[in-house]
């Protein structure tokens, strides 16, 4: 299989076998950060992050440097980085630089590396007991999961995934240890759905929408999971069990009543992971799933508005203990981590692993830990008041818009431990035309024109081109399967943590000031929408990158 260096993206340049072996591995390394930062920000990721030539924008519409001019309410998908988090990504590089005149690149970048745990646990409140295992994406965190949860678990397990038709297009695959992609952030070229060497099983779908009763959760989701889990440990299989929190919709399940049952039934014979990546969950919240000895998936890219790609697998220290002396390890696992990835203190498990930094991935997770150090620097009271206030009024909104239909909201709603999630955060609609949803290729049409200017195709008064002119990012379409018909499809408003940081204010009537206009940007982008369903002015033609990759 053909390898690139970490850090390098295919169209830059590299050093002959010649000059790699005057110049020494560390001397090369330092060469690649001398990489065009847009260049490194897009790299080091699968091919999901490649920039479009023409356009230069990648599979989720987000540039690899700030758009200031593009209204982005699209987290629940990607965001396009902030000057903020540019700015924090170019320092964090020339520190590196700097600490490199010193130190060998690797030790510099594994040191880099372990302060951005403890910087990533001091935000998110968690304890120095909680391991940290970075990654390209929340897909690549699945396969460490599943790698981990093999060595607690002492055999393959079946991995049962509830909201499986609400989270990534690549779970499918790595849920029963796929390759997810043509092509590892590694730059290795692998076959796409082919098995990840030692990791392969099987997995069990859980899908959560009952499309009979019009978009909303099935209610018997909690039953599905515990027969999902009776079935598989009865025939003496281990289980993985992938709950989600939050999903695309922003829908969690199964129930806690549901989980305190599975504990009670079955105590330490089903490993639980949690998809978080949409980072939609409340500091208190997550303690708890990690206290219960839970693994987590986070993103920095989703609510966070980091850019696109940067994951993180939370694990508990009673695993943490077990990963570092497992013994056989599966093979596969090497393509999918370099030795940084893994925490300082699993010196054995990281011996194995080569020592190849991943610069792409640690300037998004720079850019990424710039973003929630600065969410998390507003005082709660505000971040919940600005949240509540949001969710009010784009439902309002939504709800008075004739040309669109809010999916209702199925989260199990606590506010003594989501805190400031105890609001939704991502608003899913449908399009309509005379009261019934528009074709799937519509949908995603619509969604491609919000990007762009669409003056030039409205025709109406200067207000109507004005506000058509307006580019604005919203989360890429899910699509829905139907049984008895064609398949639907919805857009999501997202509420994103940027949207907070930029509001806040001491000056309380300031702040209110600044949240109206969030809320008028967001009546804009509605009527945008319904200028292109009204006018006819798309292309009716879909993209197959439109849709949630």
């Amino acid at each position: 299989m053909r390898r690139e260096p970490f850090g390098m993206s295919a169209g830059a340049s590299r050093l002959s076998a010649s000059e790699r072996a005057s110049d020494g591995g560390s001397r090369y390394r330092l060469r690649d950060l001398f990489t065009p930062l847009d260049t490194l920000l897009a790299s080091g990721g699968d091919p999901r992050l490649a920039l479009d030539p023409n356009d230069r924008v990648n599979a989720y519409g987000c540039a690899a440097s700030p758009e200031p001019e593009l209204w982005n309410f699209a987290s629940s998908t990607a965001s396009t980085i902030s000057q903020m988090a540019y700015d924090c990504a170019a320092l964090a590089r020339e520190e590196l630089m700097h600490k490199c005149l010193f130190d060998e690149v690797e030790i510099a970048f594994d040191a880099r590396c372990e302060d951005m745990r403890e910087e990533l646990r001091g935000h998110l409140a968690l304890s120095s007991r909680i391991d940290v295992v970075f990654s390209p994406s929340g897909t690549d965190s699945q396969l460490h999961a599943l790698f981990v949860a093999r060595a607690v678990l002492g055999a393959a397990p079946v991995t049962i995934v509830v909201g499986a038709d609400q989270t990534g297009s690549g779970t499918p695959h790595t849920a029963r240890g796929h390759h997810f992609s043509t092509m590892t952030a590694g730059g290795i070229v692998v076959r796409k759905d082919g098995a990840v060497t030692g990791l392969a099983g099987d997995s069990i779908a859980v899908p959560l929408i009952d499309m009979v009763a019009g978009i909303a959760m099935r209610t018997d989701a909690d039953a599905a999971v515990l027969r999902a889990v009776e079935t598989s440990l009865a025939q003496g299989r281990r289980v993985l069990l992938q709950i989600m929190d939050s999903s695309k919709l922003g829908w969690r399940a199964p129930s806690e009543a549901c989980l305190d049952e599975i504990a009670r039934r079955w105590p330490r014979k089903v490993q639980i992971v949690v998809d978080a990546c949409q980072a939609r969950i409340g500091r208190r919240r997550l303690r708890a799933y990690l206290d219960r000895g839970y693994m987590v998936l986070i993103t920095g890219s989703k609510f966070f508005g980091g850019p696109a790609f940067s994951g993180a697998l939370l694990l508990p220290k009673g695993l943490s203990r077990s990963i570092d002396r497992i013994g056989g390890i599966a093979p596969g696992i090497f393509d999918y981590a370099g030795r940084c990835d893994w925490p300082v203190a699993w010196t054995t498990l990281r011996s194995r692993f080569e020592r190849r930094p991943n610069f792409g991935q640690w300037l998004r997770w720079e850019a990424a830990l710039a973003e929630i150090g600065s969410y998390y620097a507003v005082p709660g009271a505000f971040r919940a008041r600005m949240l509540a206030e949001l969710a009010v009024g784009i439902d309002s909104m939504i709800a008075l818009s004739p040309s669109l239909r809010a999916v209702p909201a199925a989260i199990e709603k606590s506010v003594a431990d989501d805190e400031e999630f105890a609001q939704a955060t991502i608003f899913p609609f449908t399009l309509l035309r005379g009261g019934k949803p528009v074709s799937l290729a519509e949908t995603s049409a619509v969604h491609r024109a919000l990007a762009r200017d669409m003056a030039e195709e409205i025709s109406g008064s200067a207000a109507d081109r004005q506000v058509a002119a307006q580019r604005c990012l919203v989360g890429q379409p899910v699509r829905l399967e139907r049984q008895d018909g064609a398949p639907q499809a919805v857009l999501r408003l997202c509420v994103g943590a940027r949207l907070v940081t930029e509001a806040w204010t001491p000056d309380t009537m300031q702040a209110q000031r600044n949240l109206q206009h969030v809320l008028d940007r967001i009546a804009h982008v509605l009527v945008k929408i319904e200028l292109l369903l009204d006018r006819g002015a798309v292309v009716a033609a879909p993209a197959k990158s439109a849709f949630e990759v």
